[in-house]
């Protein structure tokens, strides 16, 4: 039980909780809205990582992107990046339910559970979708030697052609390439996300049902 508040206040927080929609919905419904902000930065952060990146800042990487391949250049992936995103999400929400059933069943507020269940969900989602970032890279980056060796002359789009040249080049080893690193990346966003968002909604909750005892 977390130290200070008794257990009939607990209690009473958990009342005032409004209904909650299914965890997969609220994944999918926040990545649809994410994605459609975030693609275009997603864009040019992957160029300017790019080895040898003939970009050197990202306004520079906007005004190029934008004059030789038009707006379209900054959403070719995005449905793509939807494609992972949405099971990513749907498999962090899920599973960081089901870690927080079995290891924090009464929902108290737990530093120690709330990370752990954080980083083990991202963990799990970031794995189950790399073959998809893999392909969603691929279409952002449009990286000129892997198109060269596919034989594709112009922009590469679409995430079944991403899927084609993946397998063309690397096999289906190609799918996992950076797994690792994306986990560990992952690991620690979710935990330290999901450990502050239940900081706040243990402190804000709390704060209401204090104002509302005082009056």
């Amino acid at each position: 039980m977390a130290e200070g508040l008794p257990r009939f206040k607990l209690q009473a927080i958990r009342a005032f909780d409004p209904p909650q929609p299914p965890p997969w919905i609220a994944g999918s419904m926040a990545t649809l809205l994410h994605d459609a902000v975030m693609n275009p930065a997603e864009v040019v952060k992957q160029r300017l990582q790019m080895y040898n990146s003939q970009h050197r800042s990202a306004l520079s990487c906007i005004r190029t992107v934008w004059r030789t391949e038009g707006l379209g250049a900054f959403y070719r992936s995005y449905t793509t990046q939807l494609t992972m995103n949405i099971p990513f999400q749907s498999i962090h929400f899920i599973t960081y339910e089901f870690l927080q059933e079995q290891v924090n069943p009464l929902r108290n507020y737990n530093p120690q559970s709330h990370i752990i269940s954080g980083g083990l969900a991202g963990a799990l989602a970031a794995a189950a979708t790399t073959p998809l970032d893999v392909c969603k890279t691929l279409l952002n980056t449009q990286e000129n030697m892997a198109l060269s060796l596919a034989n594709v002359s112009g922009r590469l789009s679409g995430m079944a052609n991403a899927f084609r040249m993946v397998y063309q080049l690397n096999g289906l080893s190609g799918y996992f390439k950076g797994l690792y690193a994306r986990v560990i990346y992952q690991m620690p966003s979710t935990a330290i996300s999901w450990s502050v968002y239940e900081f706040f909604k243990y402190f804000l909750t709390k704060r209401q049902l204090e104002n509302r005892t005082l009056y």
